[in-house]
């Protein structure tokens, strides 16, 4: 991997006549012909990178709203404001959005889009949070494990925006849940296992619909399509403790979207308000 960071640092000082876009969008000038085919050397996390696009040094719009839907502002992906979840008897309202990214060297990839869903009965399970600021939200976890702990449904909708094999992106969750989960019991290896097993073998392509859904604070339904929206619950996680450790990677101290944190503390303030 050090070889691997050493060979991008030389792409880098190549990198003064790259393809990076202007404000319009246009190429500058043109990136050196061996780039895309060096770039395809390296192991990154996810695949199907597109190495002409590069991180924009000015940071992503406010999200654009309709009266039917939000656009996500770093992928212009559209996530509807009511939704009805696979396993899920009522439908849910739509609280903020976000997206991840995985950086190399100066190259930003954008991996997916996320939105966070919940009843809209959370204004009046959540007392500690009605007229706080979105700042205060942000800054408080213990107002984030609030809101993993009410007893009511919440979906996290991922909607990947490249092609991503189901092993990889198992193994880009589980590199965010074991961590957390310190001590593991035999629950907790059988909700891994059932989870792992449920990505293995899948070709998630670009457009693939992903649902971690939390029926109560102690388990999880997920469902997957690449083919349209998901109608059906495909695994069940029946664990607190890898159930708890997802939302921390999301909503915790060290955020895996910090986009989708700001944008769901933003729109609880809102929301509460």
């Amino acid at each position: 991997m050090a070889a691997a960071v050493s060979y991008a640092s030389s792409w880098a000082l190549q990198l003064r006549f790259a393809n990076i876009p202007n404000h319009s969008g246009s190429p500058l000038v043109k990136l050196s012909p061996n780039f895309s085919s060096n770039l395809r050397r390296l192991s990154l996390p996810f695949l199907s990178c597109n190495p002409t696009k590069f991180r924009h040094p000015l940071p992503p719009k406010a999200s654009v709203e309709s009266l039917e839907y939000v656009i996500e502002p770093g992928t212009k992906v559209k996530f509807p404001k009511d939704l009805n979840v696979p396993g899920c008897t009522e439908s849910l309202v739509l609280l903020g959005t976000g997206f991840r990214e995985k950086t190399f060297a100066i190259i930003g990839v954008k991996v997916y889009a996320a939105g966070f869903y919940t009843k809209s009965s959370i204004k009046l399970t959540l007392d500690a949070l009605k007229g706080k600021p979105a700042g205060t939200v942000l800054e408080d976890s213990s107002l984030f494990k609030s809101v993993y702990q009410a007893p009511l449904d919440k979906s996290l909708w991922i909607i990947l925006v490249r092609h991503v094999d189901g092993q990889t992106f198992w193994n880009a969750l589980n590199d965010v849940i074991s961590p957390r989960i310190k001590k593991p019991t035999a629950v907790d290896e059988s909700a891994l296992s059932t989870f792992r097993n449920t990505f293995q073998g899948r070709d998630l392509m670009q457009g693939t619909s992903i649902f971690l859904t939390w029926t109560q604070h102690s388990n999880m339904l997920v469902s997957i399509s690449s083919d349209g929206f998901p109608t059906e619950v495909d695994a069940k996680i029946e664990s607190p403790n890898v159930t708890l450790a997802l939302f921390d990677a999301f909503f915790g101290d060290s955020p895996v979207s910090p986009t989708l944190k700001v944008s769901v503390a933003d729109g609880l303030a809102k929301y509460l308000s």
